[in-house]
């Protein structure tokens, strides 16, 4: 009795709050199909405290009630549809409560997984983590209709989770009539199985929440129905549910505990809250305003942008400008039968000991809506890639790192510590963009599109007149696969040190910056992230013919000049300064590639050489320094390469009119 009051109490809140989702699913074809009806806790609250206390306290006797009355509100509202023919009841809907913006956001009811206690037992709970597995989808019985032989009564019986999904025989007729039927004989009735979809996935919490000295937990999740396939290895997640406990396996000689287990009722992405949704209009147009602003001056526009990635670094423009780009990359090219050409680019950072190497890493894995730190003595191959796990008897692939950074960045400190084989399993990775796998008998392809950061120390002193590969130990064809490879010599230079001893200390003095508004000094974190995901969405750059003649030019007097850098100078060389000139135009806000571009990626391509073909006095990336006019820096540079690559007779007439700064 009282189940079909608080029934009709929610049917009645569903038809005045959510008729519209309501219609939509009534006019939906398949009546086979799951739905879902997603509600706001915050709105419960404010309709109906009493109700919103209940399906808090005790939510596996009330969201069953829930989906009855939005199967009844589902009556009600074809009662007025009489003309539309495909308009049906759907009996498989669900509710899914959505508590963001309500008071379930507090610490108590939505605790980090290291402190789910048996008091969060049987509430509805949330918790927050990173997916590490995701299990195959599998199908459950979800109910069995058995008849007592006496009576002939017929009534359900559910799976348990805490005896892994099996469905327990009656012990007894559980009849309500005058005359107490206490039958022990039934039968089951076979001709209506009802099953659904069940897969279960493991979630773990952040590192970014964790105490001192304290080692992530992980807790599994069971997602049924339409919430089956949802996320995938990598996602970082919001989960509602139950909390329960089920055995665990039974193994000889090992006891039978129980393990938590939550069973999901609204499951949210943070991924796409991340990225998709985190570029409000406003933003856009500041950007706008920020280009018109520096429509002249568009390399100190850039300058300005560069500034704010990793500010407590002082200088080394040239790594700022290397990062911006691989963060952007360029624009995957697919040709007609089908081969694809990465639009990642990869960075690999060589240099002396303290020189901001690991900074930048933290910093560009902060500015990615997707990342995995990790370092290469505390990396196999398996970690790095995928791994078999059997669990409960069958074997099942488990994301490493490069698989979990799909889409987003990896970034591998101490590059030079990890075992040779190891580092040749990401060949693949890096080029190719997937993971082949032949283990335990599961044979598949995982994809990998994701940005390799490297970073690595010279082996012993750093010899300029030795080939990369000899001073790095890195073989040929990895250094080959990475975009831009940097070296940092730490020289002695008193000059540069009494700079950077001020900067340092001034940071040290100075700890409440406030950079939010003014975009004309040093960008915030927030808004780099923002404008690097807008960009990155909204351009798709296309070369021009100068563009295309100055990087054609460039690679041939490389191929003609390659002695030391042989392993540099292959076609993916070409490919580099492709994928660089596509990101720098998207990070100057345009859709087409300029001379400008093409420029820049030859010096990002220089900077990266031992001994170059062209600027002679690069000099070392260390020193390299914000300039105060660089539009004018630029045009001497531009000449000068341009010089060297016989090319300054043919734009000679483009320069004089000023347009090479376009």
């Amino acid at each position: 009795m009282e189940g079909n009051v608080h029934s009709k109490e929610l049917a009645a809140y569903l038809l005045s709050h959510h008729s519209e989702q309501l219609s939509s699913i009534i006019l939906a074809t398949d009546p086979r199909l799951h739905y879902s009806l997603y509600v706001d806790f915050a709105e419960i609250m404010d309709d109906n405290p009493a109700l919103s206390q209940f399906i808090f306290a005790k939510p596996t006797e009330y969201l069953p009630f829930f989906n009855e009355a939005a199967v009844w509100a589902q009556k009600v509202i074809l009662a007025d549809l009489k003309q539309c023919e495909d308009a049906s009841v759907k009996d498989n809907i669900h509710i899914r409560i959505n508590i963001s913006g309500s008071p379930l956001e507090c610490p108590e009811t939505f605790p980090s997984i290291g402190r789910v206690r048996v008091k969060h037992h049987g509430i509805l709970l949330t918790i927050k983590g990173t997916v590490i597995r995701s299990g195959a989808v599998k199908m459950i019985e979800g109910e069995r209709i058995y008849e007592c032989r006496r009576c002939k009564h017929r009534f359900k019986v559910y799976p348990e989770v805490e005896t892994r999904n099996s469905i327990p025989k009656p012990i007894f007729c559980p009849s309500q009539r005058s005359q107490i039927c206490e039958s022990t004989s039934f039968q089951l009735v076979e001709d209506n199985k009802i099953c659904h979809d069940y897969q279960e996935i493991k979630i773990q919490e952040s590192t970014q929440v964790l105490g001192i000295g304290a080692i992530p937990r992980s807790v599994p999740v069971i997602l049924k129905d339409d919430l089956v396939d949802m996320v995938k290895a990598g996602d970082d997640v919001i989960v509602t549910g139950i909390l329960t406990a089920k055995w665990s396996t039974d193994l000889k000689d090992v006891r039978c505990d129980l393990d938590p287990v939550l069973i999901a009722n609204h499951v949210r992405r943070m991924n796409e809250l991340k990225s998709e949704i985190d570029i409000p209009d406003d933003a856009v147009l500041k950007f706008k305003q920020f280009w018109t602003e520096f429509k002249d001056t568009p390399l100190k526009g850039r300058n300005a942008i560069l500034q704010g990635i990793c500010p407590q670094v002082f200088g080394l423009f040239t790594v700022k400008l290397a990062v911006a780009l691989t963060l952007i990359g360029g624009v995957q090219h697919v040709d007609a039968s089908g081969t694809k050409v990465r639009g990642e680019s990869h960075l690999l950072l060589v240099g002396d000991p303290g020189t901001g190497k690991s900074q930048f890493l933290k910093f560009a894995a902060k500015l990615s809506n997707r990342s995995v730190i990790t370092t290469g003595l505390g990396s196999t191959s398996a970690g790095l890639t995928v791994t078999a796990v059997k669990d409960g008897g069958e074997w099942m692939l488990e994301a490493g790192a490069l698989v979990l950074a799909d889409g987003g960045l990896c970034c591998i400190d101490e590059f030079d510590s990890m075992r040779e084989h190891d580092r040749a399993t990401i060949h693949e990775a890096m080029e190719q963009q997937t993971i082949s796998v032949a283990k335990a008998g599961l044979v598949t392809t995982l994809s990998t599109r994701t940005i390799v950061f490297g970073a690595t120390n010279p082996k012993g002193h750093y010899d300029p007149e030795q080939p990369l590969s000899v001073n790095t130990t890195l073989s040929g064809p990895l250094l080959s696969r990475f975009d831009i490879v940097l070296v940092l010599l730490d020289t002695k230079n008193p000059d540069w040190d009494a700079v950077v001893s001020s900067h340092i200390l001034a940071e040290a003095e100075t700890k409440n910056h406030n950079y939010e508004e003014n975009l004309g000094t040093i960008w915030p974190i927030s808004m780099l992230r923002r404008y690097i995901q807008f960009v990155k969405r909204c351009f798709r750059p296309v070369l021009t013919k100068e563009a295309e003649k100055v990087i054609s030019s460039y690679y041939q007097l490389q191929r003609r000049s390659a002695t030391q850098n042989a392993a540099r100078t292959t076609v993916r060389m070409l490919e580099s300064l492709i994928r660089l000139a596509q990101a720098h135009a998207r990070l100057m806000f345009r859709n087409e590639v300029t001379r400008l571009d093409a420029i820049t990626a030859i010096l990002c391509i220089e900077s990266s050489m031992t001994t170059s073909a062209i600027v002679d006095s690069m000099g070392n990336a260390l020193h390299s320094n914000f300039a105060e006019n660089p539009d004018q820096e630029y045009a001497k540079q531009e000449r000068l390469i341009l010089e060297r690559l016989h090319l300054l007779d043919e734009f000679a007439q483009v320069i004089s009119t000023g347009g090479s700064i376009c």
